[in-house]
């Protein structure tokens, strides 16, 4: 049912605030019932409101199953009756999937409506409940039976394809639909269908829509390569206000797992605004004093040319003071990583040992853009994150190759990072090395400054520039300075007066 992996850490965060304001608490007083996946919970203000009859659908393998078994044992955890009732898994492979969770199903009440023997010469096949032999108002009628008799608060059907495939007639289906539905109303019973799509005409089923007080989509969506991308749609919920568009979620070994779409302006912000210093003298001067915190800083060059330690050196230096900073590197390997630092003269394991230094290496084929974000959110909400570094976005890119809509989430990330606080550096190699370079998207307009990266060619010997265009938080040093890295040290220059044209890569000697 999904992924091998536990990532139970990663997980939605438990302090996502809620998505409404103050002035639509009136429309979510409803009482609702908590689906027990959190990611979930936050997207409905608060879950399911109660009694009332829901739609899941999603085509095989998008973790329908998964998500009903969670519903109903966060109701079995809150001492609720559930029921789950299944016409095309049997019990042994309900109990199979819950397993494979960790969880058990002892809580619950499974009724099979399919033949428990296997034999296919057998008759005793024929006096079970079979789709392909019994109407489906006596179905129905057994089903209400049972529910009778267990009188449960939450139930679970899966699947509505063999429903439809009991009624043959659209009419008489929709008939019985509505009369399940009336019928649980009366009982204040939550009801979720399940619906795989795959027969006739369930691909776009509008009428059960039109029945359902609310729907959820699931929808996997395939990528050339590394793994498939999944995300969910709250499509309608009738009376409620939800958070609208598509939420990114994965399954793993514990459950659903879903990553709410990030809208910074439901984040208040709440900082002091300071300086943050990368620990040198010079690079600080560039900036007339280091960045600010609640800004993001864009280092932008050809590949090689020092983005990625200058913005470590921030990061380290954050560290050395006492505050937290995460590192998420998404094309240099860890090892090679801590071992340039070494070399630079930072002792970036000590600090990590410590807590106030996290590394994580992002395989982008791996991830989704959701998922990624929650991990961000998940640490400045819960261990008060105040530098951020992200190398680089050119990976980040390639976590989302058909994203069309990539600088609107930067912008929403980068909002959020702001109003929290945190000083974020983005890295970004452009392509080319000497004259014009070109960046694969064009996203400096976002960031609050910009420090820009050149080769250049002075003497037979190929140096390295960089230079402040773009400060929003205050003035900055218009000048160009030489970086070098030297001796286990990050160097920077004075200003490079006896050139012109250094970030053309080819000055001219005006001294």
């Amino acid at each position: 049912m999904g992924s091998e992996k536990s990532k139970k850490s990663e997980q939605t965060p438990d302090s996502f605030r809620a998505p409404f304001r103050k002035d639509d608490v009136g429309a979510i007083r409803e009482d609702r019932l908590a689906t027990g996946i959190l990611g979930l919970d936050d997207i409905l203000g608060g879950g399911l409101p109660k009694g009332h009859l829901y739609l899941v659908e999603g085509d095989p393998g998008t973790g329908k199953t998964t998500l009903a078994l969670q519903f109903l044992l966060e109701g079995a955890a809150k001492q609720e009756r559930g029921m789950y009732v299944t016409l095309s898994e049997s019990k042994r492979e309900l109990e199979q999937v819950a397993a494979s969770h960790g969880w058990s199903t002892d809580s619950i009440t499974i009724y099979e409506m399919v033949p428990p023997d296997e034999d296919l010469g057998s008759e005793a096949q024929y006096t079970v409940f079979h789709p392909s032999e019994v109407e489906l108002a006596d179905t129905i009628t057994a089903i209400v039976k049972q529910v009778a008799s267990i009188n449960p608060e939450r139930v679970v059907f899966d699947s509505l394809s063999e429903f439809r495939m009991l009624a043959r007639d659209p009419l008489r289906y929709r008939r019985q639909i509505l009369a399940l539905k009336r019928h649980f109303a009366g009982l204040n019973c939550t009801l979720l269908l399940l619906d795989d799509r795959t027969a006739e005409g369930g691909s776009n089923d509008l009428q059960l829509q039109s029945i359902a007080h609310g729907v959820i989509k699931l929808q996997s969506l395939e990528r050339d390569f590394g793994i498939k991308r999944r995300r969910m749609e709250i499509h309608k919920l009738r009376g409620s206000r939800f958070r609208e568009g598509y939420h990114d979620y994965s399954i793993e070994t514990g459950g659903v797992a879903v990553y709410p779409r990030l809208i910074a302006s439901e984040h208040v912000p709440g900082f002091v605004r300071q300086a943050v210093s990368s620990g040198l003298r010079e690079l600080d001067d560039l900036f007339r004093g280091g960045v600010d915190t609640g800004t993001s800083t864009l280092l932008m060059g050809p590949a090689g040319c020092g983005k990625s330690t200058v913005a470590l050196r921030y990061a380290y230096s954050a560290a050395e003071r006492g505050e937290k900073a995460m590192i998420f590197t998404f094309d240099e390997a860890l090892a090679t990583l801590l071992e340039r630092a070494k070399g630079l003269g930072m002792d970036v394991n000590r600090h990590r040992s410590s807590g106030m230094l996290e590394i994580e290496q992002i395989d982008p084929a791996e991830v989704s853009p959701g998922e990624f974000v929650s991990r961000i959110r998940r640490i400045v909400e819960e261990e008060k994150l105040k530098v951020l570094m992200i190398d680089s976005l050119n990976g980040f890119l390639n976590a989302m190759p058909h994203e069309q809509f990539l600088s609107m989430q930067l912008h929403e990330l980068l909002s959020y990072l702001g109003q929290q606080g945190v000083a974020t550096f983005l890295t970004m190699a452009q392509h080319g090395f000497f004259g014009v370079t070109e960046s694969p998207i064009d996203i400096s307009y976002l960031a609050d400054t910009v420090l820009l990266f050149r080769y250049f060619e002075r003497a037979g010997e190929v140096r390295r520039a960089l230079s402040v265009v773009k400060k929003r938080s205050g003035p900055h040093e218009r000048t160009i300075r030489e970086l070098t890295f030297d001796n286990g040290k990050v160097l920077i220059g004075p200003a490079i007066k006896e050139f012109d044209g250094v970030l053309t890569g080819n000055p001219r000697y005006t001294g």
